[in-house]
């Protein structure tokens, strides 16, 4: 913030992080396979607060249509819906993790080309354990890391023990959000 910011009496918003670091997910992927027992569902999801107008809409409709013409040749779908919050999820299904991480990597750029990166939330990559049971590794845009979020069984409750665990356990292969009350979860994930 410089001195004619505060004269003005307007903050900046900060820009989002480089995005190269959701690519990390990628090799983080196997390790979680095969030493943490974590299972891809096929699924990934980005999530944006939307604004009604012609040129945010002309970029979410772009992005849709690239991803819709380059999953022909992937096999990526796409499914858009909004939550009860107002935000925007915007989730690709591929069976080659790879390809998701394209994917919203594809997603974030564009927003972000077309000035709207501060309307970005997270990316999300949701796992199965051995169990069955769901761990959600979040991608914070404007933070450029990732943290663990396993949901704990009744109402919204979390297992933060094992939150801590996974984050021990994946080591150096992902860019962890140091600051732990950064972790934020999100409920009511459409993946």
């Amino acid at each position: 913030m410089g001195l004619f910011d505060i004269i003005r009496g307007k903050r900046a918003i900060k820009p989002a992080a480089p995005t190269d670091r959701v690519f990390a997910m990628t090799t983080a992927q196997v390790t979680m396979e095969m030493q943490l027992g974590l299972t891809s569902t096929g699924k990934a999801a980005i999530v944006f607060q939307p604004l009604a107008t012609a040129d945010f809409e002309q970029i979410v409709r772009d992005m849709e249509e690239v991803l819709r013409s380059s999953g022909e040749e992937t096999g990526t779908t796409i499914e858009t819906t909004d939550d009860e919050f107002g935000y925007r999820w915007m989730v690709l299904v591929d069976p080659d993790f790879e390809d998701l991480v394209v994917g919203l990597n594809t997603v974030s750029t564009a927003l972000e080309a077309g000035g709207y990166g501060d309307r970005i939330l997270a990316g999300v990559f949701p796992f199965r354990d051995e169990a069955g049971k769901p761990v959600y590794w979040i991608y914070n845009y404007k933070r450029g890391s990732f943290y663990p979020f396993v949901p704990a069984g009744g109402g919204q409750q979390r297992d933060s023990e094992r939150e801590l665990r996974l984050k021990a356990q994946i080591g150096a292969e992902l860019p962890i959000e140091p600051d732990l009350e950064r972790w934020f979860p999100l409920w009511g994930i459409p993946v």
